[in-house]
């Protein structure tokens, strides 16, 4: 069997370059491969967990393991800003991605996750560096996306009638 070969620390800047490249030609696993050996030589490095997460979250339709490592790579980051704002993409990008694979039914699992993802935005909103108002673009996005598919609502709560015997 073949091994794997770690990269230099010196490539990394060329190869996070590659692998944004890689995900604008919507080839999201080559990309997760390059954040990947990225995180061999240096685990902590902050924009290599961001591509990681981003890679991740645009293979949400076909790997089953991705929602889950996102939300770990999310836990991964240093700021308490970028960890909830990055948790709060994998919760929208879930959501959607569900959304648009079940053709577009009354799904309240997609409505719950929305509302994860509007929390994370909103926790990341409160500890925003200045002039960031990322997080507020995403919960606008989110709530244009609940606006436009009504459809999409809570579950109802479940009322138990009384036994009324004896």
């Amino acid at each position: 069997m073949f091994a794997r070969k770690p990269i230099s620390p010196e490539s990394i800047p060329s190869a996070l370059s590659k692998a944004e490249r890689y995900r604008l030609l919507n080839e999201p696993g080559e990309a997760e491969s390059i954040c990947r050996d990225i995180l061999e030589v240096d685990p902590a490095n902050q924009a290599a967990l961001v591509h990681l997460i981003l890679t991740l979250t645009d293979q949400l339709p076909t790997v089953p393991r991705a929602f889950s490592e996102a939300q770990a790579a999310a836990g991964r980051l240093n700021s308490e800003y970028e960890r909830a704002y990055y948790e709060g993409i994998a919760w929208e990008r879930r959501a959607k991605a569900r959304y648009h694979a079940d053709g577009h039914g009354n799904h309240h699992s997609v409505y719950e996750w929305l509302v994860k993802a509007l929390n994370c935005f909103e926790s990341a909103e409160r500890v925003r560096p200045p002039n960031n108002d990322d997080s507020i673009l995403r919960w606008n996005a989110c709530v244009r996306f609940l606006t436009a598919h009504r459809e999409l609502a809570p579950q109802a709560k479940e009322e138990h009638a009384p036994i009324l015997s004896e």
